[in-house]
C-alpha cells in the first residue's frame, strides 16, 4: 500500500490528526489537505501519484503537420526521391508549414511505421571528406550502367560539379566513347565555363597514361590549362560524390516505367536533371538545392586564366577539304584558314575575344590562331607552321 493512502486512512481513522500526519510522514499540510479531497471525490485509486506533464504544450507538432509528414514519406518514396527528415523538413517550409525538427520528424515517421532498422554502418567521422570550396573548382564525371525495356545495356554519362553538387550534363549513350567524354565535356564548359580541375576514374575514356600516351580528352584539358585528377586504381571512393549520386539516379529511375528506347530515357533523364538541381534539396549543402549552391558562390577558374578575361567559346569541328573551318560569330559566318595538309583533322576551336586558336585533338599540336576581322569573311592562319600547346608534349 502507497504512503499516501496509509497517512489518508489513519487521518480518516482518527488515528493521527493532520498535523501528526505532516510531522511524522514528512509531508505538507497542504498537500495533505489536497491528498484528502481527492479520496473524497474518488476513494483510495485517486490517491495514485498523477502525471505532472501539462495538459496542453504549444511545442507540440500539430495533427496537420504530423498527417502532411506521413503523406510526404509516401509520396517521395514512390517518387524514387530522397524521402528523409531534412528533405521532409523542407518540403513543410516550402509549403508554409512550420517544420519540426529533424528528430521530431524521425518519430513521427517510426510512429507511423515508415523506418525500417537496418543494420549498424560505419560511423561518418571516420571518413576523411572532401569538398571543393568553390563551383567549377572541380567537376567530378563517371558513367553507369542501366537496362532499356527489353534488356539492351546502355551507359549514363554524368558532370557533377563538387562543390555544389549540380548535375551539369547527363546523357545516355551505347556505348560511352571518348568522344562522348569530349563532347559533353566542352558542352558542359560553354554553358557553365572551364573548371579549375577534372575528378575521374582511370577510365580509357577519361586517360591514356597507362598506355603511355594521351587521349582527347587530356589534350583538351591541357589546351585549357585545366588540371586533371584522377583517382587510384581500384579506390572508387575517390570519386565518392558521383557514385553516390548513381545511387540518387537508379532509385529515381526505378519509381518510373522503364524506357524502351535511347531517346525516350534521354528525356526522362532530362526531367530527372531538372528535378534534381532546382527542385531537391541536398543534404549536403545544408538544403540548398544544387542550382542554388552553385549560384551562391564565385566560380573557381584553371589555372593562369586572368579573372577579368572575356567569355570565350569552344566548339568541335574538323578541317574540310578545302583546308578551312566555318565559324559562325554575331550571326555571320566566317572561313577559317587552317591548311590543305590538315584536312579531316579533329580539331577543337577556343575562341576569345581576339583570336580563335585551333588544337589538333590527337595529338595537342595548335594547327592555326586566327585574328578576329568581324568585317571579313575569311581570317586567315598567323601560324607559320604548327606549334605545341605550352605544357603539352608528344607523348
Amino acid at each position: 500500500m502507497s504512503k499516501h493512502r496509509v497517512v489518508v486512512l489513519k487521518i480518516v481513522a482518527g488515528q493521527l490528526t493532520v498535523t501528526a500526519a505532516a510531522e511524522e510522514y514528512g509531508i505538507s499540510r497542504r498537500h495533505l489537505h489536497r491528498l484528502l479531497a481527492r479520496y473524497r471525490d474518488g476513494g483510495l485509486d485517486d490517491l495514485e501519484p498523477r502525471s505532472r506533464a501539462p495538459l496542453s504544450s504549444p511545442q507540440k507538432t500539430s495533427d496537420r503537420v504530423q498527417e502532411r509528414i506521413v503523406q510526404l514519406r509516401h509520396a517521395l518514396a514512390a517518387a524514387g526521391t530522397d524521402a528523409g527528415p531534412v528533405t521532409i523538413a523542407w518540403h513543410l517550409r516550402q509549403e508554409g508549414l512550420t517544420a519540426p525538427s529533424t528528430s521530431t520528424i524521425r518519430r513521427v515517421l517510426h510512429a507511423a511505421g515508415l523506418i525500417t532498422p537496418e543494420p549498424r554502418k560505419r560511423p561518418k567521422s571516420s571518413y576523411l571528406r572532401f569538398e571543393a570550396a568553390q563551383p567549377n573548382e572541380t567537376w567530378q564525371s563517371d558513367f553507369t550502367h542501366w537496362r532499356l525495356h527489353d534488356g539492351t545495356d546502355v551507359e549514363i554519362l554524368n558532370w557533377l560539379d563538387d562543390h555544389s553538387r549540380l548535375l551539369l550534363s547527363c546523357t545516355v549513350h551505347r556505348p560511352v566513347t571518348g568522344r562522348h567524354v569530349v563532347d559533353t565535356f566542352l558542352a558542359c564548359v560553354d554553358v557553365y565555363g572551364a573548371p579549375a580541375s577534372t575528378l575521374t576514374d582511370n577510365g580509357r575514356v577519361y586517360t591514356a597514361r597507362h598506355g603511355g600516351g594521351r587521349n582527347e580528352f587530356e589534350y583538351v584539358l591541357a589546351a585549357l590549362g585545366i588540371r586533371q585528377k584522377n583517382g587510384a586504381p581500384n579506390h572508387p571512393q575517390t570519386q565518392g560524390k558521383i557514385e553516390r549520386f548513381h545511387q540518387t539516379l537508379k532509385r529515381w529511375l526505378c519509381a518510373r516505367p522503364r524506357a524502351r528506347t535511347i531517346p525516350e530515357l534521354q528525356a526522362q533523364l532530362d526531367v530527372f536533371r531538372e528535378h534534381y538541381n532546382t527542385a531537391r534539396p541536398h543534404r549536403a549543402r545544408d538544403g540548398l538545392t544544387p542550382a542554388t549552391a552553385y549560384a551562391a558562390s564565385p566560380k573557381a577558374i584553371p589555372a593562369g586564366t586572368r579573372p577579368d578575361a572575356g567569355h570565350y567559346r569552344i566548339r568541335h569541328d574538323h578541317v574540310g577539304a578545302n583546308g578551312k573551318i566555318s565559324f559562325r560569330r554575331a550571326a555571320r559566318m566566317h572561313h577559317l584558314g587552317i591548311g590543305a595538309a590538315h584536312r579531316g583533322k579533329h580539331c577543337i576551336l577556343i575562341a576569345d575575344d581576339t583570336n580563335v586558336t585551333i588544337v589538333h585533338l590527337a595529338t595537342g599540336e595548335i594547327l592555326a590562331i586566327n585574328t578576329i576581322n568581324p568585317e571579313k569573311t575569311y581570317w586567315r592562319n598567323t601560324m607559320k607552321a604548327p606549334g605545341r600547346w605550352p605544357g603539352t608534349s608528344k607523348t
